[in-house]
């Protein structure tokens, strides 16, 4: 989708939504308020912005899919045909983003958008994504998840319980005020249970070891937990 489609689909997404949910398409309006002056050239040259944007309309497109379902039942069932992480993204996180005011949305939308934002444990959180689909576990990035709620990865196991893990590589010294800031964030979004991994780049064996304590957790961690490991 080129960036005047982006922008066109957007508007669209927010005439849906004025009838269906209101308070997506609020949303929606902050985000075209954000990009409406953007020459699409200007906005194709960030492609964070593009990625964020995108994902946005996808997941607007989905969850309005869902709202208009004519039954309780039909959208019941449209949930079970997802995977355990689509359906905690679009049956709990999503809508708690669209109905919760996001302290974070403002900083973070500049910071996309004058190129601040830099991924830059993406290759790391890539391996693990993968390492965990090798081993037929489930994963979900989502920059909503990243940015608002401090959640890298979201991944399920064999018990299909979905956990939200951050990785980082700060310093022991540091690590702790990011863990308890981690922690916060994850609670005022009223996510029961979080995995906060601090690894050593140099430790060539790490994302071994932290696949093997997501999957782990992702099945038995309980709920109110939220576990550091390094």
């Amino acid at each position: 989708m080129q960036a005047k489609e982006i922008k066109e689909k957007i508007k669209s997404l927010i005439e849906q939504a004025s009838s269906i949910d209101p308070n997506l398409a609020r949303k929606l309006d902050e985000i075209n308020r954000w990009v409406k002056d953007i020459k699409p050239g200007s906005l194709t040259a960030k492609p964070f912005v593009l990625a964020f944007l995108l994902q946005v309309i996808t997941d607007s497109t989905i969850w309005l899919m869902i709202q208009s379902l004519p039954s309780r039942e039909e959208q019941t069932a449209k949930f079970e045909q997802m995977t355990p992480n689509e359906r905690y993204w679009y049956g709990y996180l999503f809508p708690r983003w669209i109905n919760a005011s996001d302290s974070k949305f403002y900083i973070w939308k500049q910071k996309l958008m004058s190129g601040e934002f830099n991924q830059e444990d993406d290759d790391i959180i890539r391996a693990i994504a993968q390492n965990i689909a090798n081993r037929n576990g489930n994963f979900w990035q989502r920059y909503i998840a990243d940015l608002s709620m401090a959640t890298d990865l979201i991944v399920s196991n064999h018990h299909e319980q979905p956990l939200c893990i951050q990785v980082t590589s700060v310093s022991d010294e540091l690590n702790h005020q990011k863990y308890l800031a981690w922690e916060n964030t994850l609670r005022a979004w009223e996510i029961e249970r979080g995995l906060f991994f601090s690894y050593n780049p140099q430790d060539a064996n790490f994302i071994h070891k932290l696949v093997n304590i997501a999957l782990y957790n992702s099945d038995y961690l309980a709920r109110g937990k939220y576990l550091k490991m390094s």
